[in-house]
């Protein structure tokens, strides 16, 4: 196959570009998962999830952390991963929290 000249530039030049722009995708969703775990962690510490859902609140908290400190090293694969494990687990402690006030076991 003949190729024009240049060609191998041109490809290199198109795979940094779209790396670039995938790498930056990751960070941008990265910062909606982690806003929103960050706000159901939060949404639960104020049900007193703390309290009435100990371990859910714990393990929100803590994978919240641990994102926040992929995200520092860049790996935003797995700090997007880390956040979306957040919020399951303040959803979580938010149920419970919420059954608690009104009276119902788990």
């Amino acid at each position: 196959m003949i190729r024009p000249k240049g060609f191998e530039k041109l490809r290199a030049l198109a795979w940094l570009g779209l790396l670039t722009t995938v790498s930056g995708c990751g960070n941008a969703l990265y910062a909606v998962a982690a806003n929103s775990a960050s706000s159901k962690v939060e949404e639960a510490r104020e049900l007193g999830a703390e309290q009435y859902a100990t371990y859910d609140f714990y393990l929100a908290t803590e994978h919240l952390h641990k994102a926040q400190t992929e995200a520092s090293e860049a790996d935003y694969s797995d700090a997007t991963n880390l956040a979306e494990q957040a919020e399951a687990h303040a959803e979580k402690a938010i149920q419970l929290a919420r059954d608690a006030h009104r009276g119902t076991s788990r």
